[in-house]
């Protein structure tokens, strides 16, 4: 087990360098200038040339992504380009949303889905069709268009949630909540869905084996055959999908932060993009890279937990 996590967090150590320096030259290449855009149309080529030379815009793309990477393993993210301001700053102000954003949509996710998929693998076929119908809704509607229906229902038709705005814990953990209520919602619904979907599939499965007619047949109550056997033998694909879903969040809350106009790395990330702020998209998808990584790590040691097999491997 230890050699197996060592593996993996060799492996972690590349992807966290390999994904943003893929990131920095795909940027770096795409067409448009930051010291044209900062200065404005009015200004003169000299100027221009003057700030990019300021920024180190006018160094070969080799020795900028040199000196990125040495600030990287230094601990230093560089400088915004838009603003000035540091961006572990830029980062350390927008993260604590994008983690409440998320981690509140995956723990919805994750407990309604599974609580669905296993009623709808021991209840009967309503239970299973509605799944059904709402994976394939969860498939087609894209998760800002889910935002956009909430935000019309609750926050203009109803008028019963904020439409927009974030108010952090501290300053108020009711307002808070009803700030999230609708991001959780527009980004779980749909990973809700997969993971209903996983878990039904896997525990029809497994409740069909021969150990759980033997259980039946020895008296074992339904419900510890259901939540003591089925669900436990059923948790690692189930798992996997809760993984993959996180990473399907981290992305559709770029989206979502846009529409409900939430303060978070997602809604940075897009007008770093417009404006070719580097320093922003490195030290952005830098985190996010760590974000997949850390998720992908608790994924193997909840494997590790659910079958003992893993534990043994060397």
């Amino acid at each position: 087990m230890a050699r197996l996590l060592l593996r993996r967090l060799a492996l972690c150590v590349v992807l966290i360098v390999l994904v943003p320096s893929i990131t920095f030259f795909f940027e770096a290449i795409t067409p448009g200038n930051v010291a044209s855009l900062l200065l404005g149309t009015n200004a003169t080529r000299q100027e221009v040339q003057q700030l990019s030379a300021r920024l180190g815009l006018d160094q070969p793309l080799y020795e900028q992504y040199w000196h990125w990477l040495a600030r990287l393993f230094t601990g230093n993210l560089g400088t915004a380009y838009l603003n000035g301001e540091p961006v572990t700053a830029v980062i350390g102000q927008r993260l604590p949303v994008t983690l409440s954003v998320l981690g509140g949509s995956l723990i919805l996710a994750s407990i309604l889905g599974v609580g669905l998929g296993v009623a709808s693998a021991t209840r009967g076929r309503v239970i299973a069709r509605t799944v059904d119908v709402g994976s394939i809704i969860g498939i087609a509607a894209p998760s800002f268009w889910i935002a956009i229906g909430l935000v019309l229902l609750f926050a203009v038709t109803l008028r019963v949630l904020p439409a927009t705005g974030y108010v952090t814990f501290n300053a108020s953990p009711l307002q808070w909540l009803r700030s999230l209520i609708l991001p959780w919602i527009a980004l779980g619904l749909g990973l809700m869905t997969f993971i209903a979907k996983q878990t039904r599939d896997q525990m029809l499965a497994v409740l069909n084996r021969d150990f759980i007619r033997t259980l039946r047949a020895n008296g074992v109550s339904q419900r510890s055959i259901i939540f003591r056997h089925a669900l436990r033998n059923a948790g690692i694909p189930v798992v996997t999908m809760i993984g993959l879903s996180f990473v399907g969040a981290l992305s559709g809350s770029v989206f979502v932060e846009q529409v409900f106009v939430l303060p978070g790395l997602g809604s940075e990330l897009v007008l770093a993009a417009t404006t070719h702020d580097l320093p922003v998209i490195e030290g952005i998808s830098l985190v996010f890279t760590i974000m997949v990584v850390v998720v992908s790590l608790a994924a193997d040691l909840m494997y590790a937990a659910l079958d003992p097999r893993v534990r043994s491997v060397r």
